[in-house]
């Protein structure tokens, strides 16, 4: 706790790209196997030091099997907010849920990020107690405290119940219970975010633990049985105002990412797959008259390939699809980045115009069939996955892995941990830095990224832009 707001909560998205730029990198490490522990990564980003592009201290957590995939930040900009009263929080904390055993660690960053270690474990219990959820996934500092999505229910497989959000205390990290007073008809989750001044939250869905953690359901996917639906929500109130349902051929809508200008009432929404065509798609919300309003703004075909470089999964298909797994909005709200995994491609897309976006830039790196290598040389398996701008959006990051059973079926050679970042010309392009890799210990697989000082995919910005 401090006495003035923490220096690294920005008022706007314009104060925050005018920032210092970053030092270092979180980046989660899991073990797919869970012969070992999960692991967190400190990377040392700053151009010229002696450790540049390379690890340089790693939490080892205590426990094995709990199969890290997102984490966020005790605090950020949106404790400015009128409304929150938690002005003098220190952005300090990384909370890192374990998809898979439901435990939630919280490690603090400071006097060092070279020092950091573990704080506090909440064992699985408490959640499935406070809150009757499993399986946390999205964490997000807001003004009630820190919101944590779930994708189970109840019950040993977790479908006893609905998943939800609940929240935990920014402080103590004690788990307060469910965010949700009315619901609505949503039955999946996956991602959420919101505009706080014009008080409404996005959720997004994925698949019930079932349908996800033993590896993708063929059967279920073919027949359409992943999440379809973007819901609106008002924040306040904690109600469901609004479903949409976007077909259910557009299988698996999960990364949402709204306007960073708190003006501008839009966002973007990233379909993994059409089972009609295998094609990606990218949509665009706004909000219009008091209601939310959604359309399919750009698609992405599959990519034909021999049977001999598929996969089993896709050999039927003769096609990779995109596969798009992350997307992130730079600060400005001006390039929108899309990671395809499946092909091996991450594009950037001028979203100027939200609802007419333009493909700017495009690099190559892995892929299911073109297994592109990085332009050092080395061989890069997976494709483009967790994706992380920098605040002044100069540059790019990002890493490989999707999720462990996931990994084994699209990429069955392997996917050993890895991180890359691409430089961002001042028109839009992309360009892979040659001096930038970043290869984990073996066993270990490389998920999302999240940068110090704050980053553009977990600031809520309450004032907008000059």
């Amino acid at each position: 706790m401090t006495m003035r707001p923490d220096p690294t909560f920005y008022a706007s998205p314009k104060l925050a790209m005018e920032a210092p730029p970053e030092n270092f990198a979180y980046t989660l490490l899991l073990s797919p196997d869970f012969s070992k522990p999960d692991a967190l990564a400190v990377i040392d980003v700053k151009p010229g030091s002696p450790s540049y592009s390379r690890i340089v201290h790693t939490v080892t957590m205590p426990n094995k099997g709990d199969e890290f995939h997102h984490f966020g930040w005790n605090a950020c900009s949106s404790a400015l907010s009128p409304l929150a009263g938690h002005a003098f929080l220190e952005r300090r904390y990384l909370i890192i849920p374990g998809i898979r055993s439901s435990r939630i660690y919280v490690v603090d960053t400071k006097p060092d990020p070279t020092q950091a270690k573990i704080h506090k474990i909440i064992e699985p219990e408490e959640i499935f107690r406070k809150t009757g959820y499993s399986r946390p996934h999205t964490v997000h500092c807001g003004p009630e405290g820190i919101y944590v999505s779930t994708l189970g229910g109840a019950g040993k497989d977790g479908t006893e119940g609905t998943p939800g959000v609940f929240i935990m205390d920014c402080g103590s990290f004690e788990v307060l219970g469910r965010w949700e007073l009315d619901r609505g008809p949503q039955k999946l989750h996956y991602d959420f975010w919101w505009n706080l001044p014009r008080d409404y939250m996005v959720t997004s869905e994925w698949a019930l633990p079932p349908q996800f953690e033993k590896g993708i359901v063929p059967e279920d996917l073919l027949a359409n049985k992943y999440g379809h639906h973007v819901h609106f929500w008002d924040l306040r109130a904690r109600r469901n105002v609004q479903t949409i349902d976007l077909g259910a051929n557009h299988q698996m809508a999960l990364e949402v990412r709204p306007a960073h200008d708190p003006v501008r009432e839009y966002g973007f929404l990233g379909v993994v797959v059409d089972t009609t065509n295998l094609e990606g798609s990218i949509w665009t919300w706004w909000r219009e008259n008091g209601s939310f309003h959604i359309e399919k703004t750009a698609t992405i075909p599959p990519e034909p390939a021999p049977k001999e470089q598929l996969p089993p999964l896709l050999q039927g298909f003769g096609a990779v699809p995109p596969l798009i797994t992350d997307i992130d909005l730079s600060m400005d709200d001006r390039f929108l980045y899309v990671s395809c995994w499946g092909t091996g491609e991450m594009r950037q897309y001028d979203v100027s115009d939200p609802r007419k976006p333009k493909l700017a830039g495009s690099v190559h790196i892995g892929g299911i069939a073109r297994r592109t290598p990085h332009p050092n040389g080395k061989a890069y398996a997976g494709g483009p996955q967790m994706v992380e701008i920098s605040r002044d959006g100069k540059r790019v990051y990002w890493t490989n892995s999707l999720y462990s059973t996931w990994d084994d079926q699209f990429y069955p050679a392997g996917v050993p941990g890895a991180e890359v970042m691409a430089t961002v010309g001042a028109n839009g392009g992309l360009e892979l830095a040659k001096d930038y890799w970043i290869s984990f210990p073996d066993g270990y697989r490389a998920h999302q990224i999240r940068l110090d000082g704050g980053d553009c995919s977990t600031d809520s910005f309450c004032y907008p832009s000059v």
